[in-house]
């Protein structure tokens, strides 16, 4: 018998089934209910699909900022990249829903690259090696469509004039005994393991900061990220600022259909930089819920709960409901095989990336307009 392999929800690994419902009490968060996407849809008109099939599907404070906005108390939003490879389509679902939260409140966005923190925690990256990925990385965060005005977009190692100061305020009121039993580390963890969440905290008072009075703050994050940030809410009421309200997506499963898509198995995810070739050679052997055999599928169906194929359309390849829900049927009741299943993603993930790879190629004239230095 198999033994059934443990669920890990870190920010540096992810392993296992994953159940939201488990992470929802283990991590003391809050489940997206209806009310609160009613009081979203309020404010913007409509609702992201990504809302309306719950990958956001918790949050911490997000009520406690609707009240503040409906104040007039205009927030800002904060997400980041920690640049350990090229970008894969997964790392795009939280900026997607990050765009869209700019455009609907038109409100500023600091985007931080930890590259200080992939060289701490990863033995085979070099300074070097961080700061490489995260120039790439860069292209594929201006290509999406930020505002330029309002987006600010910096390196912890170029901006550190500014960063270090703050993470100086924030690190003493971080002790090691609250790094250990909020991450598990031991007394092996280097020195900058240790104090990085200090610098992760920053962005989240950095507007009240520059603006020299309290501004709230929104953190659009893979559920991984969360731990981070209860330090930090425990942190800033300390120093005088708000607590930042955060919202958690759920992760897009990989190619092989088991956990989070993952830059360390090339095989297993498809990257923002990957030609035509390399991508229908990944999906053709992307694992779907299909019987194995085609007389078996017409006969039996498949399951698009588990299918890598229908998991792509739901996160991020078919925004209309009433098609994502005829993708699902055609594979629940056998009406399509594994082979047309492929073809129609692979022609619709190559389209949007000839045209993603076109918007790359303009960003790198454009990085200074987004980059904010000190």
């Amino acid at each position: 018998m198999v033994k059934k392999e443990e669920m890990v929800v870190t920010p540096w690994e992810v392993r296992g089934k994953i159940d939201y419902e488990k992470l929802i009490e283990q991590f003391g968060i809050k489940p997206i209910n209806k009310e609160l996407l009613e009081r979203i849809k309020k404010q913007t008109g409509e609702l992201h699909y990504l809302l309306r099939r719950k990958i956001f599907f918790a949050h911490r404070d997000l009520d406690w900022l609707l009240d503040q906005y409906e104040k007039g108390n205009e927030f800002y939003l904060y997400t980041g990249r920690g640049p350990s490879g090229e970008t894969h389509l997964g790392h795009l679902i939280p900026w997607v829903f990050t765009k869209w939260l700019q455009d609907k409140f038109n409100v500023e966005l600091y985007f931080q690259i930890t590259d200080d923190e992939k060289f701490l925690f990863k033995d085979n990256l070099s300074l070097n090696d961080t700061k490489t990925f995260a120039k790439s990385n860069i292209l594929d965060i201006i290509a999406l469509g930020f505002n330029p005005k309002k987006t600010h977009i910096f390196l912890n190692t170029e901006y550190s004039k500014t960063l270090y100061k703050e993470a100086l305020r924030v690190s003493k009121h971080l002790t090691f005994s609250t790094v250990k039993a909020v991450f598990g580390f031991t007394n092996e963890n280097n020195v900058g393991e240790i104090f990085f969440t200090s610098m992760q905290t920053v962005p989240a008072f950095l507007e009240s900061v520059r603006k020299e009075k309290n501004v709230p703050c929104l953190i659009p994050l893979a559920v991984d990220q969360d731990s981070h940030f209860r330090i930090t809410r425990d942190i800033l009421p300390k120093l005088g600022y708000y607590k930042p309200a955060i919202i958690h997506s759920k992760f897009m499963p990989g190619l092989k259909g088991v956990g989070k898509m993952s830059s360390s198995d090339l095989s297993d995810t498809i990257l923002t930089t990957d030609t035509e070739e390399t991508v229908g050679w990944k999906i053709s052997n992307a694992f779907t819920g299909q019987q194995p055999t085609k007389e078996l599928q017409r006969k039996l169906g498949g399951n698009p709960d588990i299918c890598s194929i229908c998991q792509y359309y739901k996160f991020f390849f078919e925004p209309d409901d009433k098609k994502l829900d005829d993708i699902f049927r055609a594979e629940k009741e056998g009406t399509i095989l594994a082979h047309e299943h492929k073809q129609d993603l692979t022609e619709k993930v190559n389209k949007f990336l000839k045209e993603h790879q076109k918007k790359r190629e303009i960003a790198k004239g454009r990085i200074e307009e987004f980059m904010l230095r000190d």
